[in-house]
């Protein structure tokens, strides 16, 4: 154990240097958050729907509950109806199993609905397309407001989406 404490001693910490252009990354943060408070005014409701991803997106879309993030202190919240939702995050291509069930959480959705594709598979149908196994890109089912295209989509794109999403709606409700 002596010896392992002598390396550590050592050696010294040894880290990462902090990634180039944090700090615009940061002030590009609060912006949104900003103006993502100023256009709400209120809680932001999202339902989250994997439609027959790879789970890369989703881990994307988790990080953004992380301090770093904190997209819950902005009252955005994820839901588990998609009767309580303001928006529908969708990822994967959608799988034949998953249209239905698709096409029924749209349905639930209360209106206006706003619908957000993550990810190059949710866009475009990624390396799965259409075929006997899968129904390609969300906009082949359900209607998609924004797109955020990506092999997964950073979580701060993710996070213009909903503002982008947002401000679509706040300029159709003054």
């Amino acid at each position: 154990m002596w010896k392992i404490l002598r390396q550590i001693a050592h050696t010294g910490i040894v880290t990462e240097p902090a990634p180039r252009g944090a700090a615009d990354e940061a002030a590009s943060i609060q912006r949104i958050h900003r103006e993502l408070l100023d256009i709400l005014g209120q809680a932001l409701t999202i339902r989250q729907v994997d439609a027959g991803s790879c789970n890369g997106c989703e881990l994307e879309i988790h990080a953004l509950g992380n301090p770093y993030y904190n997209i819950e202190g902005l009252g955005i919240k994820f839901v588990a109806s998609p009767r309580h939702a303001d928006m529908l995050l969708v990822t994967g291509p959608v799988s034949r199993h998953m249209e239905e069930a698709l096409l029924r959480t749209y349905a639930a959705t209360p209106e206006p609905k706003l619908v957000v594709a993550i990810g190059d598979c949710g866009c475009t149908g990624g390396i799965f397309g259409e075929s006997y196994a899968s129904c390609g890109r969300v906009a082949n089912v359900i209607p998609v407001d924004i797109t955020v295209p990506g092999c997964p989509p950073p979580p701060i794109e993710i996070l213009r989406a909903i503002l982008s999403a947002v401000r679509q709606t706040g300029a159709t409700r003054r």
